[in-house]
């Protein structure tokens, strides 16, 4: 049973949130104090864009006020999830499977190397609740979450991890992920679930010298939900992280991603694409920290939007003086469906080394005309048309995904989203 159970109806907003802490802090586990500081900070922070406040640059397109009106309860684990697994991709090997933010041992199969954060609570090195008050939310209450540990020189394969969600809880998994040198894993993190909650993640990934992860995400939550994710990403020497976010649900949703490239030779790839439509907002934000040499780092964000729909991209590259022969590039491009849909991008970079390729692009546009004329014109109906350009709009990116099973999944995906917008 979680620390909330039987825990009233939450009141909304950032009071409401403090009040749960309150009412919980005593049973929650893990290092007390830390917990007691993010609450101070999330106390001082609230919920950015709910109140009047001092505007915060990093969520200058995002407000969270619609989350600040939406009042949650305790979320409960015992629940029947049974029609809501059938949308799981079909997958044999291990998975790891949360209902409400708790750990369902019963529908999962746990691989090697698994710890439970509720049992052995590690927040870990890298997050700052002090600056990024979702993470402070997190930290402040979080029950559950997966550890997993990669040992030196082993291949784990693929791992699912699924975190399926009833409407009218709040809850907040807290992950760790560590590769030990020369590891090899991937991961599908699947988000789905039914009616109105907020599924606010924390994730921290250490990938070790030599290591390699693949780390691909699907965010296909309820239309009603919030998804606020969170993740923090640190590369040794000669490691990989690799990373593809495809966000397709929620009423508002932001996938931050914090990645340090902190030793020679490391590289991230942070790509992804957002399908929107009626009047969804999607945030895709990052931070790409190079402080060593010869390090490279890679970024390709696409938005298809429909409807009244919002997508906003925020992407920062730091070159500290030390990192030398850094490459970066980073593009985000978007193609709107509507004219009614609208597009906010911020790419930015900070470079202090003077021997650096980086570079960074931003491009926004409709349909080509002239060729869904040429499509029509060889009897290609008007919905296959668009749909063959939508498709080829987003290959770029989801060809960047080597793992071929991993890839299928997302294109399935991408499909049923275009299926949804013609029916």
């Amino acid at each position: 049973m979680s620390a909330s159970a039987g825990i009233a109806t939450i009141t909304t907003g950032a009071d409401g949130f403090l009040a749960r802490y309150d009412a919980l802090k005593g049973r929650l586990p893990g290092d007390s104090a830390l917990r007691a500081s993010a609450a101070a900070a999330f106390r001082t922070a609230g919920l950015p864009g709910a109140r009047q406040q001092r505007r915060v640059e990093a969520w200058k397109y995002t407000t969270l006020r619609p989350l600040a009106e939406t009042g949650f309860q305790a979320p409960a684990a015992d629940v029947a999830v049974d029609t809501l697994l059938d949308r799981l991709p079909v997958f044999d090997g291990p998975r790891i499977i949360f209902v409400n933010g708790s750990l369902r041992e019963d529908l999962s199969r746990l691989p090697s190397g698994f710890a439970r954060f509720a049992e052995q609570p590690d927040f870990g090195t890298l997050t700052w609740p002090d600056r990024e008050p979702m993470v402070a939310l997190n930290t402040m209450l979080a029950e559950d979450g997966l550890e997993l540990t990669v040992p030196p020189g082993f291949d784990a394969g693929t791992v699912m991890v699924a975190n399926v969600a009833i409407g009218g809880s709040a809850f907040h998994p807290r992950h760790m992920i560590r590769l030990q040198p020369g590891a090899r894993l991937s991961v599908l993190d699947v988000a789905i679930g039914d009616g109105a909650y907020l599924h606010n993640a924390v994730t921290e990934i250490h990938v070790a010298a030599g290591a390699s992860m693949t780390h691909v995400r699907l965010q296909d939550e309820a239309i009603e939900a919030f998804h606020l994710a969170t993740v923090y990403a640190e590369v040794e020497d000669g490691g990989t992280y690799d990373s593809f976010s495809l966000n397709l649900g929620a009423r508002l949703s932001r996938a931050e991603v914090h990645a340090h490239l902190a030793g020679p030779g490391a590289a991230v790839h942070l790509n992804g694409a957002q399908l929107l439509a009626g009047t969804q907002h999607a945030d895709f934000t990052s931070v790409v920290r190079h402080t060593a040499p010869s390090c490279s780092s890679r970024q390709t964000v696409k938005n298809v939007l429909n409807g009244r729909s919002r997508g906003v991209f925020q992407g920062r590259i730091e070159v500290a003086r030390a990192a030398q022969k850094t490459d970066g590039y980073q593009m985000n491009q978007a193609l709107l469906l509507s004219p009614d849909a609208e597009v906010d991008t911020k790419p930015e970079l900070e470079i202090f080394a003077d021997d650096v390729k980086c570079s960074h692009g931003a491009t926004v546009g409709e349909l080509d005309s002239e060729q869904l004329f040429y499509l029509r014109s060889r009897g290609i109906p008007d919905a296959e048309a668009r749909s063959i350009l939508v498709r080829a709009f987003l290959a770029e990116s989801l060809d960047a995904i080597q793992d071929a099973g991993l890839r299928a999944v997302l294109e399935s995906n991408v499909g049923r989203w275009w299926e949804r917008q013609t029916a």
